[in-house]
């Protein structure tokens, strides 16, 4: 039997279908497990129906009609022995129509409730009974699907392959210890066993979880093990080693006007001594907002230059970027460091002025947008990339800007095809388990202390009713000279979310307060409109900046102590954290106001909750993971690894023992491990994340 079959005997048509739900092979139909389980096992009379739970019921059809009342529906009138029902069709067929003639004795499946017809099932599943026809010995899965794709089609496919893939275990006994075995765990997740019980929900639950055990256990391991392998491919590259002479990073460190943290000089020495290395680093330096990591992307950037090499730095956004522009030649100008700029935003001749410097090798420090992996930029030895806010570019954007150094030839006497060092950094703090899942492959160093100084910030949450409050308190504190953010999340008025929009907020904010000078950022305003204006607010031209989250990163102005940030329950906590931690940057005290509109749904109570309660972004990203899970907390990581379909990230005992099998695997038992990847990953471990 085989595990890398494709789906045989089935239609083109089908075929795509079944595709968008990442189903190539009959492994994969083995793989697809169940969403949940219906009991068709037993039958139900009429009369012991309870309402709101599913049953299924053995029914006589008596009569069938088409009704207007008020839009065309199918009504079909039933019995059995115990009393009679309504079946109601709001969608149908002439097929269903046919099938339920009178007479005809139906088997059907739903929810009963009642309804202005009487106790009713509202489109129910069914089908004509032909014969004695014997009730199922196993509850029914119900699986995720397409349009297109029946539950009918997907069982019996599923059933086809769980006959003809082979079930062996790719775990060595020797390592999986008391886990449930996969062929086991497999039969008994598509096909269940009746549990006899008043609650068959929590009954199957506790039957089923050993079975479920060994699946996540299975799934985390393959993830272990592709970015094991990943990480060992990555350590048989050759990189330029970039050794640390202090020739710049000592001038760099004596010049600055402040001292770095005990936790920015930590990072930056495994940094330094990953330079140093032959081959790759791949370090992900995550640090809570305004924790100082751009003084240590500087210091790295330096060491670069010291041996030769070239650095980019890429960031997501063009103020963002701007952002590490200034403040890198703030520090580097003095030292005869001079810092490129490249973006979207630049004329023609400018970019391609800028290119030919680049290309050249004498521009050694660049900073830049998306526009630094344009295909007509080319670096002379590009030794470092660095990319910020790592989450929000894709993995083939990550991968472009690493491309641009491949080829570097070494100026040095070693010579060869080099791989530049690649350093992420990221201001949303990554919770332990994450970090030892998703991230398992890269090598991580935490800023977990901010630089003195920052000022904590005072949340308040406000609702809707207190604007003119909000409002009264922004021109007080304009008017003893600070400045104040009030953020709107649409720029477009959008009638199904109904929320103030940046430029009427601008406009009521304008008539409101005209006393004081308001400007306005979005991001559909051209780069050089939204340089002008942050530009203006920083040198405190405009007292108040209405904006949309095109300042959530890298905007930096200690003078504005008051944050408004509109309809916050619309926020993600990520997001809020990120906003907040634009004020608090200077020495007064800072606030920043959430304003919600009511009521409340229950997932925004919480969130609002946790901002409101913490101010830690560790352990605003571990609550946020718990409410959102890994796969949206990832945010565009997804396009670069598999996502988890089964396992969470809740048991940390779980991941340590999985991280201790995978390496034992890789040592001891590569056959294994690798018939355990093809079966999980199945290529796409070519996603990986670059």
């Amino acid at each position: 039997m085989s595990n890398t079959a494709t789906i045989a005997g089935i239609a083109p048509a089908l075929a795509a279908k079944l595709a968008k739900l990442g189903l190539h092979r009959d492994l994969d139909l083995v793989l697809h497990l169940p969403l949940r389980y219906e009991d068709e096992t037993r039958i139900t009379q009429i009369r012991d129906a309870i309402p709101g739970a599913a049953a299924q019921f053995e029914l006589t059809v008596v009569s069938t009609e088409i009704a207007f009342r008020p839009r065309r529906q199918l009504l079909c009138h039933v019995r059995d022995e115990s009393g009679t029902l309504l079946l109601r069709f709001l969608n149908f067929y002439p097929s269903q129509q046919k099938a339920l003639q009178p007479g005809n004795v139906l088997r059907a499946f739903g929810e009963v409730r009642g309804g202005f017809f009487g106790t009713e099932l509202i489109h129910p599943r069914f089908h004509v009974l032909r014969g004695d026809e014997a009730l199922p010995q196993t509850l029914t899965p119900v699986y995720s699907t397409v349009a297109g794709v029946g539950q009918g089609t997907l069982r019996k496919l599923i059933g086809r392959a769980l006959q003809s893939v082979a079930l062996d275990d790719t775990v060595p006994a020797a390592l999986s210890g008391k886990l449930a075995p996969f062929a086991d765990s497999i039969r008994a997740l598509h096909l269940p066993p009746t549990v006899n019980s008043p609650d068959t929900e929590e009954a199957l639950g506790r039957a089923l979880q050993p079975y479920w055990q060994r699946i996540c256990f299975d799934e985390l391991l393959a993830q272990q093990l592709s970015l094991r392998r990943a990480y060992a491919a990555r350590r048989a590259r050759g990189a330029p080693q970039l050794k640390p002479d202090n020739s710049l990073t000592g001038k760099l460190l004596k010049a600055l006007p402040f001292q770095i943290t005990r936790a920015q000089e930590k990072s930056w020495h495994e940094i330094a001594r990953d330079l140093a290395q032959p081959y790759p680093m791949q370090r992900l330096l995550q640090g809570d907002v305004g924790s100082g990591k751009t003084i240590v992307a500087a210091l790295a950037m330096l060491q670069a230059a010291e041996n030769g090499y070239q650095s980019a730095l890429m960031a997501p956004t063009e103020i963002l970027a701007e952002q590490h522009y200034h403040k890198l030649r703030s520090w580097l100008d003095p030292l005869g460091m001079p810092v490129a700029w490249l973006s979207g935003s630049l004329k023609k001749k400018q970019k391609t002025e800028m290119a030919a410097l680049i290309a050249s090798g004498e521009a050694m420090l660049v900073v830049g947008t998306h526009a630094l992996i344009e295909d007509d930029v080319e670096f002379a030895r590009l030794g470092l990339t660095i990319v910020d806010e790592q989450h929000r570019f894709g993995v083939r954007q990550r991968l472009a800007l690493k491309q641009k150094g491949d080829s570097a030839p070494s100026p040095g006497a070693w010579g060869g095809n080099l791989s530049p060092h690649q350093l992420t950094m990221s201001a949303t703090p990554i919770p332990r388990t994450l970090a030892m899942s998703y991230y398992a492959d890269l090598d991580v160093s935490v800023l977990d202390e901010l630089p003195p100084g920052r000022t904590p910030v005072v949340t308040k949450l406000l609702t809707e009713g207190k604007r003119q409050q909000v409002i009264d308190r922004v021109r007080d504190a304009c008017k003893e000279g600070r400045q104040a953010y009030w953020v709107c999340p649409l720029v477009e008025e959008s009638e199904t979310l109904q929320l103030k929009t940046a430029e009427e907020t601008h406009a009521h904010l304008t008539s409101d307060m005209p006393d004081l000078r308001i400007g306005l950022v979005h991001g559909r305003m051209r780069g050089d409109e939204k340089a002008a204006v942050m530009a203006a607010f920083s040198r405190n031209e405009i007292q108040v900046l209405v904006a949309t989250t095109v300042i959530e990163v890298g905007v930096d102005v200690p003078n504005a102590s008051l944050m408004v940030i509109e309809h916050a329950e619309r926020f993600g906590l990520s997001q809020l954290h990120q906003l907040r931690g634009r004020v608090g940057r200077g020495v007064a005290e800072s606030v920043c106001i959430l304003l919600y509109a009511s009521p409340l749904s229950q997932t925004a109570r919480q969130r609002l909750k946790v901002i409101y309660e913490n101010t830690d972004g560790f352990e605003i990203a571990r609550q946020d993971l718990e409410l959102r899970g890994p796969g949206e907390f990832i945010g565009a990581r997804q396009s670069g690894m598999p996502l988890l379909r089964y396992a969470t990230l809740d048991d940390p005992k779980l991941i340590d023992t999985v991280r201790e099998v995978a390496d034992r695997m890789l040592s001891d038992y590569p056959d294994q491990a690798e018939q355990h990847l093809q079966r999980w990953m199945a290529g796409r471990e070519n996603l990986l994340k670059a």
